[in-house]
């Protein structure tokens, strides 16, 4: 039996007896089918350039540059980062950077001001938000419903599924009149 055979009695996807599962998840649905897409040009362009390499040498020549476009033609450089963007499977992640840096167009200036968007968990689908203050992470949570959507319409379905909100940073305060004992200082009072 191989590896990649599935196990009797168990759903596909689940891992076999004896496998880690601490593996990342494999991607599935609309990335495999963009995978195989991508898989399938590939071949596809690999086999049309073998066969004009076959006809040109058969007439006599090598590779000749002609009339039509071909692989070593140059590209603009805005083509070829959307290509590598494509081929390495890095749109997800460049989309959710693309939205950090609108952060303040798509949760207004006053939120923005506020809350600040640390990282994108891209296995979780989490985003990770840190705001100043309890007010404004309070105020997020109860806005992160709507914010998730609109992330969602910009990013496509499913990018986002959480807005996780971080506790205000603040220095720890270890000595003064306010500090009471066994306190963890500005950030005791979150959640």
């Amino acid at each position: 039996m191989s590896t990649d055979e599935p196990v009797p009695g168990k759903a596909a996807g689940e891992p076999a007896p004896g496998k880690a599962s601490g593996k990342a998840p494999e991607p599935s649905g609309v990335d495999l089918a963009r995978v195989a897409l991508r898989a399938a040009k590939e071949q596809a362009r690999a086999r049309g350039d073998v066969a004009r390499q076959k006809k040109q040498a058969r007439r006599g020549g090598g590779l000749r540059s002609g009339a039509r476009a071909d692989g070593r033609d140059p590209m603009a450089l805005g083509a070829a980062i959307n290509r590598l963007l494509t081929e390495r499977g890095w749109e997800t992640p460049a989309a959710v950077g693309g939205v950090m840096g609108r952060w303040p167009q798509i949760v207004g200036e006053d939120l923005a001001k506020h809350c600040v968007p640390q990282r994108y968990d891209e296995d979780e689908r989490v985003l990770v938000v840190q705001c100043d203050s309890t007010a404004w992470a309070t105020q997020l949570r109860h806005l992160a419903p709507a914010l998730v959507a609109r992330l969602n319409e910009d990013l496509g379905h499913g990018t986002v599924r959480m807005i996780k909100v971080l506790n205000p940073g603040g220095p720890a305060r270890r000595f003064g009149p306010l500090r009471a004992p066994g306190s963890s200082g500005p950030g005791d009072t979150y959640g």
